[in-house]
């Protein structure tokens, strides 16, 4: 089967995905590593996750913090609180902190602003912005405020699997593409991305998402596995209603997602891709070496608070939750180290070629 980036069609992507031979994924590994060394380099961009709120209006079938999830406690950072995560950042050697949370109005437009632009006056690091899908106001109050970046993942392509799994709120229609499309006129970098291995999430669909990376010309994308919360309605029935037939259903494994994470590599070759810590549930040892070797160039190593990081609990098994950020982040830069790469400096922005 073709590696050539420009001959990855959907039928060949599909193809790929569904491969099992350990020799034919030898050599996607070695092309996808190879495409991202020739593309974005040997530098690992660390981006500091700070996530400042669990509190959520929306009601996604899959995620822990959603507000049909089950008894959670939940918090809101204060500003002082998120800037001196934002220092401690800095001071790590971060080029970017990501401001991540549930969809929380509480969390309100203004408050944004006034921590994006005490980070940006502080510490000079880049901002990145995950806090679900807001207003056509906040977006353009914090861009204007100095946010760099929006996270923001589309899930599925598949419009009738999505609307299953993330209901709208009353009074509003989702279309995560085009809030996507609008950030982008905004002049912020996007960044999406996809769960592997979600209940109804066939091998053509997981192809069409990887198709729609790429033609939607995506800065940064996150993959990781679908990691099922037992609090969630996912995890009952409705994953079982879901669920696509057995070959057809993607797994949520590690293998399958370093597929996802290698085809991506090799049909986006100069976005940002992160060596997620989901993959480190999957695998301890080797989750996230393995998705470094295989096309990924970013970590984000995790500077909220103890006390709060146990509290954002999209999954279960979240690694070193009880950990200090100093130990995180020298447990990275070792991780780093010792597959010879270095650490990125500066913001790291997406560098077209």
């Amino acid at each position: 089967m073709p590696l050539s980036c420009d001959a990855l069609d959907h039928d060949a992507i599909a193809a790929w995905l569904r491969e099992t031979d350990p020799a034919a994924l030898a050599a996607l590994w070695r092309r996808a590593d190879a495409v991202r060394r020739a593309r974005v380099g040997d530098a690992v961009h660390l981006r500091g996750l700070i996530e400042i709120t669990n509190y959520c209006v929306r009601h996604c079938a899959y995620c822990g913090i959603a507000a049909c999830a089950g008894p959670l406690r939940r918090y809101r950072m204060t500003l002082e609180e998120i800037l001196a995560c934002a220092r401690q950042g800095r001071d790590f050697g971060f080029g970017t902190v990501v401001l991540q949370g549930g969809e929380d109005p509480g969390v309100t437009g203004p408050f944004v602003a006034d921590v994006v632009r005490a980070i940006k006056a502080e510490t000079g690091v880049a901002v990145t912005l995950s806090l679900g899908e807001r207003s056509e106001a906040d977006l353009r109050l914090w861009r204007d405020a100095g946010a760099d970046r929006y996270l923001l993942r589309f899930e599925t392509t598949d419009q009738d699997l999505y609307a299953r799994i993330h209901p709208n709120v009353p009074g509003t229609l989702s279309d995560r593409f085009a809030q996507l499309r609008l950030m982008r006129r905004m002049g912020y970098e996007i960044g999406t991305g996809v769960m592997i291995g979600i209940p109804g999430q066939t091998w053509d669909t997981l192809a069409d998402d990887i198709l729609a990376f790429r033609d939607f010309d995506m800065d940064m994308i996150g993959i990781g596995p679908y990691l099922r919360s037992p609090r969630t309605p996912l995890a009952g029935p409705l994953g079982l209603e879901l669920a696509a037939a057995p070959e057809e259903q993607v797994p949520s494994d590690e293998v399958t997602t370093l597929k996802a994470m290698a085809l991506t590599r090799l049909v986006c070759p100069d976005t940002n891709i992160p060596s997620t810590t989901a993959l480190s549930i999957l695998d301890p040892s080797a989750g996230r070496v393995n998705g470094l070797t295989r096309g990924a160039n970013v970590i984000m190593p995790n500077l909220t608070p103890p006390e709060y990081r146990v509290l954002y609990d999209i999954y279960p098994g979240k690694a070193g939750i009880h950990e200090t950020a100093e130990v995180l982040a020298d447990r990275v830069i070792a991780l780093i180290d010792g597959l010879g790469r270095t650490i990125g400096t500066g913001p790291g922005s997406r560098g077209r070629v």
